[in-house]
């Protein structure tokens, strides 16, 4: 059975090649914590998913929709200014806003088109 091809690590400017579905060479992966930790571990457990729903509940429509006229569920709470690790921004709910998930997709393609690295 073939192989599926090498890829290009996805670090701006390396050239090393990793496995299918790596994203990441050995050299620049532990610049990238968000990308091997699981979900619970970067925040969003239980307590993130309660207070989301609560948030939810409160904000039901799609800020993004809104402001094109669009009356659209929201499912996302989005944090508007990424918090990185950073708990106190993680838990600002005024750095918090309803999205759906296409608007919410968007929004994170946007921003990590163009990440900030802290070496």
């Amino acid at each position: 059975m073939p192989m599926k091809p090498k890829v290009p690590c996805r670090h701006p400017g390396c050239a090393a090649l990793v496995p299918s579905g790596t994203k990441y060479c050995d050299v620049h992966k532990p610049l990238h914590p968000e990308e091997v930790r699981s979900a619970a571990s970067r925040g969003y457990g239980s307590a993130w998913q309660k207070a989301s729903r609560e948030f939810l509940r409160a904000h039901p429509l799609c800020e993004e929709c809104m402001k094109r006229g669009k009356y659209v569920r929201a499912t996302v709470v989005d944090h508007i200014v990424p918090h990185r690790g950073d708990a106190a921004l993680f838990w600002d709910r005024s750095n918090w806003r309803p999205l759906c998930k296409r608007c919410h997709d968007q929004k994170t393609r946007r921003e990590d088109q163009t990440p900030t690295y802290h070496y």
